[in-house]
Order: C-alpha cells, then sequence, then structure tokens
C-alpha cells in the first residue's frame, strides 16, 4: 500500500466569467473622465453622496434587470439573520432608500450625484459585463419637468465637456405617460396588467440590441438566440404589435405627432405625456439647446417599470467598427428619467424624483475611439539604484528617495532581488524610467550622486555612431552634489519634457 501523500495540486488562476481586471491606463483613463463630469455636476449645484454595495433584496423591489435570470438578475445571499440582500444592479434604487431613511435631515429638493460599481446577473458577452460602473445625478422633490429639462442640457454639456462636438451626440426625449397612453389603447392598462407590460417594456427596450423583427418576436411568441436560448414574449396579437411598432419607430416627432396623438386619443396619460413633451422642448429651446443637442424623439424607450414621465437618452452619433469589423453608430452612453414612485413606496406619500446614469465603461471606450482619453502624461517613476546595501547606503539611497517624493517627482528605490546594476538599469529601462539614480561608494566619499538619462541614453545609443558625435551630444549622464540632486532631476524631467513637446 502506498501511503506517500499527493501532492496538492496547484489551483487555476481565473477571472470569473464578466468580469474584468482594469488595468493603470484604465484606471486612469475613467479618473480623467469622471474628473470631467463631476466638474459639469458640481457646477450645477450637485452634491455627492454615497451608498453601499448592498441593499436587502425587498428595498430594491420588484424592478429587477432580468426576469429570466437567477434571482431575477441581481447577486443575492441571506445574511445570518436570514434576511436577503443584493448586490446594488444600479444607483437609483439604493438613492431612493436613502432619500427615505435620512428623509427628515436632508434639504428638499435634494440635487445629488455619485459614481460606482453596479452588479447584473446577466448572461455575459462581447462588452457586456457583470461588473460595471456608472455616474448618476438626481434631484429628489422637485415636481415640475422644468427638473428634467435641467436633466437634459446637463447631459448635453456633459457630453461636451468630455471632448464629443455638436453633431456627434444627440440627447433624445420621450416620456414615459405617452408609452403608458400607447399601451393603454392595446388594451393592456390597469394594474390588473402590471406583469404584461413590464414585459412589453423589457421588450422593447431591446430595440437596439436586437432590432425591429427582434422585438416583434419578444412582443408575439417569444425570441430564440444564436444560443439556442428562448426568451419567451408578451404574447401580443398582430394588431397590438403593428401599434407598439408604430410608436417605437417614430423618428421624426412633429412629422408623426398627429398620428401619435390620434394612437392615444382617450387614454388617461397619453396626451398629458404629450403636453410635457412639448413644454421641454420649449424650455430647452428657451436655453439655447436646438434639436441639434437635445431631440424629442418618441423612440426611445427606457425599460424600467418606474419610470413615470420623462425618459431621455444619451446618444453617440458617430461610426466605429465593431468586434465582426463592421462600421457601426456607436449608439447610448447613458440614460434617465423621472421617476416618482420609487422613494414613495418606503414614505406613503407623494416624492417626485428625476435623474440620469452614464455607463462610464462604455462612454470611455466611446472616447478612447474618439482620441479624447489617455491623452495626458503619464511620467514613470525616477528608479533610485541600490548600489550598496550596508544600512548606511540603504539610508542614503531612502533619503534621496523621500527628498524626490517630497519635491513632487515620482520615485521609488528598487526594491528587487537584482544586485547587478545592469539588471537595475533594465528594470528601470522596463518601466519606462525617465532618469536613474546611481550613487556608489566612491561617489558617497565625495558627497556625489550620478544622474543617468534613460531616455537620451536609449536615443543615442541608436543615433551615434562615432566617438565625435558623442562627445558633441548632450550628455546621458551626469554628476551633481548631493544636495543639487532635486534640481537637477527637475531641470532634467523638464528638458525631457520639451522634447516630447518639440517631437
Amino acid at each position: 500500500m502506498n501511503d506517500k501523500k499527493k501532492k496538492p495540486q496547484k489551483l487555476k488562476a481565473r477571472l470569473p466569467r464578466g468580469f474584468v481586471d482594469r488595468s493603470a491606463a484604465d484606471i486612469r483613463a475613467v479618473d480623467e473622465m469622471t474628473a470631467k463630469i463631476r466638474e459639469v455636476y458640481e457646477r450645477y449645484g450637485f452634491d455627492p453622496v454615497e451608498t453601499p454595495l448592498f441593499e436587502y433584496t425587498d428595498a430594491l423591489g420588484k424592478f429587477l434587470p432580468d426576469s429570466d435570470r437567477p434571482n431575477e438578475g441581481v447577486f443575492s445571499l441571506q445574511d445570518d439573520d436570514e434576511q436577503w440582500m443584493s448586490a446594488r444592479y444600479d444607483l437609483t434604487a439604493p438613492l431612493a432608500r436613502h432619500v427615505a431613511e435620512n428623509f427628515n435631515d436632508i434639504q428638499l429638493p435634494y440635487r445629488t450625484y455619485r459614481a460606482g460599481y453596479v452588479f447584473r446577473n446577466e448572461k455575459p458577452g462581447p462588452g457586456r459585463f457583470r461588473q460595471f460602473m456608472q455616474f448618476d445625478a438626481d434631484t429628489v422633490g422637485a415636481a415640475g419637468v422644468q427638473a428634467d429639462a435641467e436633466m437634459c442640457m446637463m447631459m448635453a454639456d456633459t457630453m461636451e465637456a468630455l471632448g464629443i462636438a455638436r453633431g456627434d451626440y444627440v440627447i433624445r426625449v420621450n416620456n414615459r405617460k405617452v408609452l403608458d397612453g400607447v399601451l393603454e389603447a392595446i388594451g393592456l392598462g390597469g394594474d390588473e396588467n402590471a406583469n404584461a407590460r413590464l414585459t412589453v417594456l423589457r421588450a422593447i427596450d431591446k430595440l437596439d440590441k436586437f432590432g425591429p423583427e427582434g422585438v416583434k418576436l419578444l412582443l408575439g411568441p417569444g425570441r430564440k438566440d444564436e444560443s439556442g436560448d428562448f426568451t419567451k414574449g408578451a404574447g401580443l396579437n398582430e394588431d397590438q404589435i403593428a401599434k407598439v411598432i408604430f410608436f417605437i419607430g417614430i423618428t421624426d416627432y412633429a412629422a408623426s405627432a398627429a398620428d401619435l396623438a390620434a394612437l392615444v386619443a382617450g387614454t388617461s396619460k397619453g396626451a398629458e405625456g404629450v403636453e410635457e413633451l412639448n413644454l421641454i422642448g420649449s424650455l430647452v429651446t428657451s436655453a439655447g439647446y436646438d434639436s441639434g443637442r437635445i431631440k424629442i424623439d418618441p423612440s426611445v424607450v427606457r425599460g424600467l417599470e418606474y419610470y413615470t414621465g420623462p425618459v431621455f437618452e444619451a446618444e453617440l452619433q458617430f461610426a466605429v467598427t465593431n468586434e465582426k469589423g463592421e462600421k457601426v453608430v456607436f449608439g447610448s452612453v447613458g440614460g434617465g428619467g423621472r421617476y416618482d414612485g420609487l422613494v414613495s413606496r418606503f414614505m406613503g406619500q407623494p416624492v417626485p424624483a428625476t435623474g440620469f446614469s452614464i455607463g462610464v465603461s462604455r462612454l470611455m471606450t466611446a472616447l478612447k475611439n474618439l482620441g479624447k482619453l489617455g491623452m495626458e502624461e503619464v511620467i514613470a517613476p525616477v528608479v533610485v539604484c541600490v548600489m550598496d546595501r550596508d544600512t548606511e547606503s540603504l539610508g542614503k539611497y531612502q533619503q534621496f528617495t523621500q527628498a524626490l517624493r517630497h519635491a513632487g517627482i515620482r520615485a521609488e528605490m528598487y526594491q528587487g532581488n537584482k544586485k547587478n546594476f545592469g539588471d537595475q538599469l533594465k528594470y528601470a529601462d522596463r518601466r519606462g524610467s525617465p532618469l536613474a539614480i546611481i550613487q556608489g561608494g566612491d561617489e558617497r566619499a565625495q558627497g556625489l550622486v550620478q544622474i543617468k538619462d534613460l531616455i537620451e541614453g536609449k536615443r543615442l545609443s541608436g543615433e551615434i555612431e562615432d566617438n565625435t558625435t558623442w562627445r558633441e551630444a548632450r550628455v546621458a549622464q551626469v554628476s551633481v552634489p548631493e544636495g543639487d540632486l532635486v534640481a537637477k532631476v527637475r531641470e532634467m524631467l523638464a528638458e525631457q519634457a520639451e522634447d516630447r513637446a518639440r517631437g
């Protein structure tokens, strides 16, 4: 019998499906982008707030993202007190809970913004992740559609602050009451049809993804995707489907206004919605936002049930190349609307609210396509080489490193195991470091330090062919007194910056 213990198997490193690691470049790009968004929101008088990643599941309500997924599209767990909690799937439902819980302490209208990750238990695919960042702004306690008009104007200003030119974006506006009028007109009014309406809303919210033919299937018997998965449809008849498809197919509001009014005639909310749309159009036009920036467009449909009035979407108009090599319009990068009932669920009294959410990851991709992001220069740290490893020498190297840092210069003292000087320079080169700081025993005895220009040295090594040229070129390594280290490093970094600017 072999009593020899089996060698434990090495754990396989693997990323969960639908999640992604973020690189330094992506993190810096997001920071750059959110800083610009934040500046616009602050200029409009909004203040930040933060809510946790988890909420009690019942606080999220019935407005869950995907009824065909486990836990209806959210990630849930049961706490030790047997209460169910779920990772937030958006930033709006947690805000509603926050407002209700702190209602007596906040000033209405409550104008706030927040950025953070949300989680969807959805089927992952190309460009479709289960964790992504949103950046929201909301006004709670303002009933008039002038608050919705302000959201649309702030969206337009945000697009332009990010460098997206007029003509490359449009803020499209519709009204949920008009859609409710259409649903009532096809026989889906009343509380008894609430679930049927939600199924229809989820179907038409897939217009951008599946097109009119795909939506027709979801409004009717159902749709099977490429993998064979079947999504049950809303079960509408041909006449009902035709009216819904007409509504979401309207692209010219003025030309279709009469037909739309006829479609919703006699419904309780349809005419009210049309009136609110016209008022928003008048308000934004008065403020100087023409239809090229903010456009009334009944084809906009936001699927979540909690929207109660105006809905809006920020759409990019320029074309990009998709994963199949096809030129396609980039499309939506954010949206929102009025949700007067969401806070009221906790309060037992009406609390009007409107808000907007930007999809940060998707918008970042768009800005990269436009060359508007990641253009800011990030200089790699100056590397202080470790020539000797006795306590006194290490203290000196650390002193140099801290002096540079305190002067606002990125710097690191080499922390690797390699003692060979050449290996340390290779490390600095791979890091893209601009300079290396070198002090051996001889320099230390004289109170000197060597500064090696790694950028210039690399250039010279490729360009210089003889000793005469070498002597005439800018020296790639200089020796300075220890007390002049910071000033000389700053001078050499400035020279490198000038070289890059000329290049």
